[in-house]
C-alpha cells in the first residue's frame, strides 16, 4: 500500500514529461530554439504580432508607421498616378473641397454621367440570402468585434 502511494506519482511525473516533451516538438513543428527565436524577431522586426487588444489586428495594421513597407508591393509610377487621378476627375471620384465627405459626383450629380449598376437580385432573392447566412452563423455577432456568429458560437452551426 505504501509503495503505491509512492510509485503513483513518480510515474505521472514520468508519463507527464514524456507525453508533454513529445506534444512540444509536434507543436514546434519540429523547429529548434534557435529556429523559433528568429522567427519571433522577424515577427517583431515586421510588425507581425497580434496587437494585444481585442480588435484582432496585427502591430502592423495598428501602426503602419513603425513597420517597413510590405515586400512585394510595386510602388506606381508618376505618370500611372497622375492617370488614376485624372479618371477620378473625369468620373468624379474625387473628394469634394466645399461639403465634408462627400465626393464630387455625390455633390453635383449633374456634371457626371449616370454610373452603370451590375444586375440587381429579387427581394425572394435576398431574403434567401439572408436565411442562409443566418443558417450558417455568417451573420455579425456584435459590433464591437466583428465576429460573426459561427465564430462566436461554433457549437450552435454546422460544420463546413
Amino acid at each position: 500500500m505504501r509503495h503505491s502511494k509512492i510509485i503513483a506519482p513518480i510515474l505521472m511525473s514520468f508519463l507527464t514529461a514524456l507525453f508533454s516533451n513529445a506534444f512540444a516538438q509536434d507543436a514546434a513543428g519540429g523547429k529548434t530554439r534557435e529556429q523559433v527565436k528568429a522567427e519571433l524577431k522577424e515577427a517583431q522586426r515586421t510588425g507581425n504580432m497580434p496587437c494585444g487588444d481585442d480588435s484582432g489586428r496585427t502591430l502592423r495594421e495598428a501602426n503602419p508607421s513603425r513597420y517597413p513597407a510590405a515586400p512585394g508591393a510595386k510602388p506606381k509610377s508618376r505618370e500611372q498616378v497622375k492617370a488614376e487621378l485624372e479618371e477620378a476627375k473625369r468620373t468624379g471620384d474625387v473628394m469634394c473641397a466645399n461639403e465634408m465627405g462627400m465626393k464630387e459626383r455625390e455633390a453635383n450629380p449633374s456634371k457626371y454621367p449616370a454610373q452603370a449598376k451590375g444586375p440587381n437580385k429579387t427581394r425572394t432573392q435576398v431574403k434567401a440570402e439572408l436565411e442562409e447566412a443566418k443558417r450558417l452563423g455568417n451573420i455579425p455577432a456584435d459590433g464591437e468585434t466583428g465576429m460573426t456568429m459561427r465564430e462566436k458560437y461554433p457549437n450552435r452551426y454546422p460544420a463546413k
